[in-house]
């Protein structure tokens, strides 16, 4: 039996922040844009679980947070930013790559409050200028430093203050820094609270040379020994570290898979029917992002269009909630209309209803913290 939550009190003064959101109300919605269909269960998951969900929708720009209203209802907020892919949760920072920017926004609300409905605030603190550098994955290592993959250069970097970013590691068979996106290094993951895996979709030193690989080329790498885990990859995706054991997506294949990082075997855990990109865990429960073939696009040179006619599986766009220890896909998420195509989901521990404070109204002028006198 799940345990009961507290029900939060109202705070009406996080940190020193005005009494309560501007009076433009909550995030807008445009008609028509998108709608989403959960499946039965999917809001009590939630609740029992005790989480909310994060994700970037890529393509048409938009930042969602998925929680729970005061019924216990599904509810969400949704902000523009131009081309939001990377996106990570370390304590009270949430951290977003946009098309040339780097955003970190902070959680303006104690633990136990809410201010207008929400346990969860998060208000824009800074922002780093990279230019285009296509940002995939990120991750705040243990020290608080931000590690991204940097794919148009085919690194792992940091932000810096003076240039656009600073490398962390370079593959080995990269011979250059160039804006060539050589191997379409796209995903990282963390072991004890340092950057130790990455995926990359071809070992290719050549202007895009990854796209001749896509099939079967891809490569999970162990960044501290310099080595290859495993290969024969198809589009690998969301290299994550999760309770002693290693997982990744294999977004070429539809399969979510478990990675011996001693002997590069693979084992399947389910199949994702769709494009699988972005992976999170809460307990025993892994959240995967799916999205839909793209229209000037198709799965054709892939394995995943054979894999979804042996499953009589149709692509979505969708959060899909899969239980580790059946392999079985519990609760799921259904985006419908204009949003066709996700990149990065993230559990938010803790959070039942959170929120962000965006540009395009005048929230972000009128929220004001101050720190305790």
């Amino acid at each position: 039996m799940a345990k009961k939550r507290k029900k939060p009190q109202a705070n009406p003064r996080p940190f020193g922040a005005r009494p309560e959101l501007p009076k433009s109300g909550p995030p807008r919605r445009v008609p028509n844009e998108f709608g989403l269909e959960p499946s039965e269960g999917f809001a009590a998951w939630l609740e029992e679980q005790e989480v909310g969900i994060a994700l970037s929708t890529y393509h048409t720009g938009r930042l969602f947070c998925l929680g729970l209203d005061e019924h216990s209802r599904l509810a969400w907020t949704v902000r523009a930013f131009q081309r939001a892919m990377g996106l990570c949760a370390a304590g009270q920072d949430l951290w977003l790559s946009s098309a040339y920017q780097v955003w970190r926004f902070r959680n303006m609300v104690e633990p136990g409050r809410t201010v207008s409905g929400y346990d969860r605030l998060y208000c824009p603190r800074t922002c780093h200028v990279t230019g285009t550098i296509d940002i995939h994955d990120m991750a705040v290592e243990a020290d608080g430093r931000l590690v991204f993959a940097n794919t148009l250069f085919g690194c792992v970097a940091t932000v810096d203050a003076d240039y656009s970013f600073r490398p962390v590691w370079r593959p080995w068979w990269i011979s250059a820094l160039q804006p060539e996106d050589r191997c379409h290094l796209n995903g990282l993951a963390l072991r004890d609270g340092r950057l130790r895996y990455v995926t990359a979709v071809g070992m290719a030193d050549a202007l895009e040379g990854w796209r001749a690989h896509r099939s079967s080329g891809g490569v999970l790498v162990d960044v501290e020994a310099n080595a290859v885990v495993a290969t024969g990859l198809s589009m690998p995706h969301s290299p994550r570290w999760h309770d002693g054991a290693l997982y990744l997506l294999n977004a070429g294949s539809g399969w979510l898979l478990r990675i011996d990082p001693a002997t590069g075997e693979k084992a399947p855990v389910c199949f994702c029917p769709g494009f699988a990109r972005g992976l999170s865990f809460t307990g025993p429960y892994a959240v995967v992002g799916i999205s839909d073939q793209r229209v000037d696009r198709t799965f054709s040179d892939l394995e995943l269009e054979g894999n979804l006619k042996s499953h009589n599986a149709r692509p979505s766009c969708a959060v899909l909630v899969i239980d580790l220890r059946s392999g079985e896909i519990a609760h799921r998420m259904t985006f419908s209309g204009q949003i066709t195509e996700l990149y990065e989901v993230t559990v938010l521990p803790g959070a039942r209803r959170a929120n962000v404070i965006g540009f395009m109204s005048d929230e972000v002028e009128r929220i004001l913290s101050i720190p305790p006198s």
